[in-house]
């Protein structure tokens, strides 16, 4: 079989070298199109169904929430194991699916699975999924310099601009906020004042809440014009709220600012974000989607804060706190120059062995369609150029140079036999 092989292709040149030439062209156009990281994704596949339930303790969590995921998530087809976690206020349930699964497929089968799920949870409480990311999705980390604005304004910043503006570019899957202040309306009740005016919280709670809202009329017509009627009633400022009626006494309104005090405060911090000991900063993490491109996504997000800097107040300007392409330029860099030296010695010391170009040039040309090809089956499957697999491919440069020497030193020797052969018997 082997020697049939060797004969067709000395028999056809031109087709073994076109064959050669395509593979080459492959590899290169695979090397442009293969997606670059510095680390290899090693994560599991899984869908991540998260549920808040804020008050609730870790046990009824569990009762209520999880074990009802996780018992009605199991019939799902290519599903491996299903996790859940339970705490205060908050359920995760990680669903791991096969490795060869589609991921969107997966989100697709889990929300149809959490539609009938929806209907056994307890009222007002929704699962949702997590973002569409790996667990290596963490590829850029941004923080707000902004010394002279405070914390709520900065996490307004984040939450309302630059966070929306972030998700718009391609292949970025989230954009997680963290530091500062989430602004809100504080309404302080006084007990006192409820039970003398003879009310409850919920009273207070629907006034609130009825009294924020827009509410739609129908046409009046005037004339030859028509109008279309709605009343605006959506909240602006703390006056608003102060002015809200919760119930009336002898004709006189009861309003808010009667029975408690507001402020503008902010939400309840787990924790903060400090930077190098200077203080507290507000930023955002970047997550990356399945299967794209980190140093491509990483270097769209660039562009895009310098659109979206554009737009902040004066003085306000956007802080990398964490950058993976450095890495991952880093890291391709060192193996790609470790590969051009191998090639380099390696035709060095194939010149200096055999002594013969022409032999040589046979090993020197295998190596980078070697390469290439290797470029070609990591695009086939879907294997990202990382430090691993090119360190694959730079250790296995030695095996292809080894056994290129040893067919190309055999068959020099047979060849040189055989011409000496037939000088002796002429």
């Amino acid at each position: 079989m082997v020697e049939k092989l060797i004969s067709l292709s000395l028999k056809n040149r031109m087709v073994v070298l076109l064959l050669a030439a395509g593979l080459f062209a492959w590899g290169i156009y695979s090397i442009q199109k293969n997606p670059i990281d510095a680390i290899p994704d090693l994560s599991e596949n899984q869908v991540i169904v998260y549920t808040e339930w804020m008050g609730r303790s870790p046990q009824v969590i569990e009762d209520q929430v999880t074990y009802p995921l996780v018992t009605n998530l199991q019939g799902i087809p290519k599903v491996k194991n299903i996790r859940g976690t339970s705490m205060f206020g908050m359920s995760f349930v990680y669903i791991i699916f096969e490795d060869n699964t589609d991921i969107y497929w997966a989100r697709t089968r889990v929300l149809e699975r959490l539609n009938y799920t929806q209907k056994l949870l307890p009222q007002d409480v929704s699962p949702t999924l997590g973002p569409d990311g790996t667990g290596v999705g963490h590829i850029f980390w941004y923080h707000l310099d902004a010394p002279n604005v405070d914390l709520g304004e900065q996490r307004a910043l984040q939450d309302w601009y630059i966070k929306f503006a972030l998700q718009n570019v391609q292949g970025v899957a989230e954009v997680a906020s963290f530091g500062g202040f989430q602004k809100q309306y504080q309404i302080v009740v006084d007990p006192h004042k409820l039970t003398y005016y003879n009310l409850t919280l919920m009273d207070v709670l629907k006034a609130v809440k009825a009294n924020n809202n827009d509410v739609g009329g129908r046409k009046f017509e005037m004339t030859d014009m028509a109008y279309i009627i709605r009343g605006l009633g959506y909240i602006e400022n703390i006056e608003d709220i102060e002015n809200i009626t919760v119930s009336t006494r002898n004709s006189i309104p009861i309003k808010i600012k009667d029975v408690a005090s507001l402020q503008m405060g902010g939400d309840l911090r787990l924790g903060i974000f400090d930077y190098d000991g200077t203080g507290e900063v507000v930023g955002g993490i970047v997550v990356m989607r399945y299967g794209e491109n980190a140093d491509q996504v990483i270097k769209s997000i660039k562009e895009k804060i310098k659109e979206v800097e554009k737009g902040l107040p004066e003085g306000v300007h956007i802080k990398v706190s964490y950058d993976r392409s450095t890495l991952i330029e880093e890291a391709i860099e060192s193996v790609k120059g470790t590969l051009m030296e191998e090639l380099i010695v390696v035709s060095l010391v194939i010149i200096l062995f055999l002594f013969h170009w022409r032999s040589a040039l046979i090993i020197i040309i295998q190596l980078p369609i070697s390469v290439a090809v290797g470029f070609i089956l990591l695009e086939a499957f879907g294997i990202s150029s990382n430090i691993m697999s090119l360190t694959g491919i730079a250790l296995a440069i030695g095996v292809v140079v080894d056994d290129g020497i040893v067919m190309v030193e055999n068959s020099y020797r047979h060849i040189a036999e055989a011409q000496e052969k037939k000088s002796n018997t002429l």
